[in-house]
């Protein structure tokens, strides 16, 4: 198996072992298109395409490639495409259920080390949608670091307030206003990146992930945008995409996302609302839902100030989600298998007959 230049974890090597294959290549994936891929190999971005094995072999879009995704390949057509025939088993996965009714999800990353989760604090600071980013990030053993933008829009004293109540709800995070208008902190988040570790940018349109991104490779790279009259931002980054930097970092920027469904997250939520979850420990009833129920702990520490009602009732929110998505997927990929299964055995009929006759 070929190593190239890419600064190839060792926990990537060890996953690699059991696929013993000759003339492939470990490279990564750094977009994600239509139909095809684009992969990082040496210091040089390719085209690649999945295998006809492999793509016969996906059961969901679990199973496809994403950005940062480890994958082998085999170059043809001198160097200028790939053949991607296998995924490396992965680290980490970042994913959100997509927008409406139905029970599918969005893969945003694989192989995520730290989420830089960046919210303004101006129109787009929301510790409820904090939460959210927050909930995902740990429900995937990614750790959090939370990004204030536009810090030259506030006074400090407005500033120190608003960390402040993030610190009160979840006080073990990493968390560093900023400014691309001023240049201030931008050394401290540059001082963060480590060599061999993947960031990914998490937030909002408008918040100024791409104009970060900028300063930190000390490049106009990326096309940024002004932010509308509304203080809505403007999409800029459309497709995610994988950037490596000199000192042997990986960063993962993405879109702007309106929304952030909870998937198959109750790991997440009990980390992001540790206070809730030992509460919960000490309610009668062990099932309790926290709803109604007399002796509840929960709502005990509601009645009495301890515990605030946004804070409460996003919780609730996001236990249903997760709840009903878990619920209504488990039966749609039941489904799934069942189909999967009859083509499959309708294929091998028709190849015996084929080869038969």
């Amino acid at each position: 198996m070929n190593i190239n230049n890419l600064n190839i974890p060792q926990w990537v090597l060890q996953k690699a072992k059991p696929f013993k294959f000759d003339n492939f290549e470990i490279t990564r994936i750094s977009s994600v298109h239509k139909n095809s891929y684009t992969i990082i190999r040496d210091h040089n971005e390719v085209f690649a395409e999945l295998s006809g094995n492999l793509l016969f072999n996906l059961e969901s879009s679990l199973d496809f490639p994403t950005v940062g995704d480890w994958v082998l390949t085999q170059p043809f057509n001198q160097n200028q495409s790939a053949i991607i025939h296998a995924i490396i088993p992965r680290k980490t996965l970042l994913k959100r259920k997509i927008a409406g009714r139905k029970t599918e999800y969005q893969l945003i990353a694989a192989n995520v080390d730290i989420s830089l989760i960046i919210q303004s604090l101006d129109q787009d600071f929301n510790l409820r949608r904090l939460e959210r980013y927050i909930a995902i990030s740990k429900e995937s053993n990614i750790q959090p670091i939370i990004l204030l933008s536009k810090s030259d829009l506030l006074f400090q004293k407005e500033t120190d307030s608003k960390i402040s109540e993030i610190v009160s709800i979840m006080p073990d995070l990493i968390i560093i206003p900023f400014s691309n208008f001023l240049r201030s902190n931008l050394e401290q988040i540059s001082g963060l990146l480590s060599c061999g570790m993947t960031y990914c940018l998490l937030g909002s349109s408008g918040v100024g992930k791409t104009t970060l991104l900028n300063h930190i490779l000390e490049k106009n790279l990326f096309k940024t945008g002004e932010v509308r009259k509304d203080g809505k931002g403007k999409h800029t980054t459309t497709n995610r995409q994988l950037i490596r930097l000199i000192n042997g970092s990986t960063i993962i920027d993405t879109p702007g996302m309106k929304e952030l469904g909870i998937t198959d997250s109750q790991k997440g939520i009990s980390q992001t609302f540790q206070e809730i979850s030992e509460l919960a420990l000490q309610c009668r009833f062990s099932n309790c839902t926290h709803a109604s129920e007399k002796g509840c702990a929960v709502l005990e520490a509601l009645n009495s100030g301890l515990l605030s009602q946004e804070r409460y009732d996003n919780y609730l929110k996001m236990q249903k989600e997760s709840e009903f998505y878990e619920m209504s997927y488990a039966e749609k990929r039941q489904k799934e298998r069942k189909i999967g299964k009859l083509y499959k055995n309708i294929l091998k009929n028709h190849n015996q007959q084929k080869h038969g006759s």
